[in-house]
């Protein structure tokens, strides 16, 4: 695989990530508002409207959570309400070669293309998360197995871009094994699975295929059914009601700044912004 160098945005390149990925953030904003989906803020997104009523200032990505009806709600919503002239959603049922478990909304006309991710075969435009959070068992040995399912099926799914840059050489082989196994194979798994979390409504919902905290085994309903709206820069979006619960199991001391080396940003290889592709 040929070695490709990382691109450092600038700051005002940072503040145009952000405009162009609020007009991704308003989209669906419209869309669920239109059609009485609920949504919430979560992640870096939640955190930044409570402690900066807005973006992190050096946070690169935006993440819209949905319990799990709501976001199969959103994607059929899409095919009719979507600006489809400016955005495309992804979703693993949506496009081959695409292998997150959980869907992107991208802006037409731009790239962000992760750093060594550029041979995966896939649309890697500007994009905002959507997450669908579906059932976690509410027994603890049931929740372990799960949680041992999420992992194994978080690990095949991002095999294809590990087997190429984990830097051990015996986890490398193990990856390499597991991206043998046909993405339509996993697909077709991982499905079952998400109709399997679906049959009994629990107390606690996460993110399939995305890491959870240390110890947690999932995020309490509540804080995606009890919502309340916060300012999110020019726009009013949705949020747990009890954000404090939420960031405090997500974040610790979430008010507190991390250190400048703690400060995540995703290392990109590629950056355009849609008015300079169109």
């Amino acid at each position: 695989m040929e070695q490709q160098n990382e691109y450092h945005m600038t700051q005002s390149e940072l503040q145009r990530l952000h405009e162009t990925q609020l007009e991704l953030i308003a989209e669906v904003d419209r869309i669920c508002k239109k059609c009485g989906i609920r949504y919430n803020m979560i992640g870096g997104t939640m955190l930044g409207a409570i402690r900066h009523k807005g973006y992190i200032p050096w946070d690169d990505d935006a993440d819209i959570g949905f319990l799990r009806q709501e976001y199969e709600k959103f994607r059929e919503a899409c095919k009719t309400e979507l600006d489809h002239d400016k955005f495309y959603i992804q979703d693993l049922r949506d496009d081959t070669g695409y292998r997150w478990g959980y869907g992107k909304l991208r802006r037409k006309g731009s790239l962000f293309i992760r750093l060594h991710q550029e041979f995966m075969p896939y649309g890697q435009e500007i994009s905002i998360d959507l997450m669908p959070f579906d059932n976690v068992p509410d027994g603890y040995m049931a929740r372990r197995w799960h949680f041992l399912k999420c992992f194994l099926y978080r690990k095949f799914l991002w095999s294809e871009v590990s087997q190429h840059t984990e830097s051990n050489l015996l986890i490398r082989l193990f990856y390499k094994c597991m991206s043998a196994v046909s993405l339509k194979t996993i697909v077709k798994s991982y499905s079952a699975f998400i109709r399997d979390c679906a049959k009994s409504k629990t107390n606690q919902v996460r993110i399939l295929t995305f890491p959870t905290p240390k110890n947690v085994f999932g995020y309490d309903r509540q804080w995606y059914e009890n919502l309340a709206e916060y300012e999110f820069e020019h726009l009013k979006l949705s949020g747990a009601k009890d954000y404090d619960g939420y960031l405090k199991v997500k974040y610790g001391d979430y008010m507190t700044l991390p250190p400048e080396n703690k400060r995540k940003v995703h290392p990109i290889s590629k950056l355009q912004f849609p008015e300079d592709g169109e």
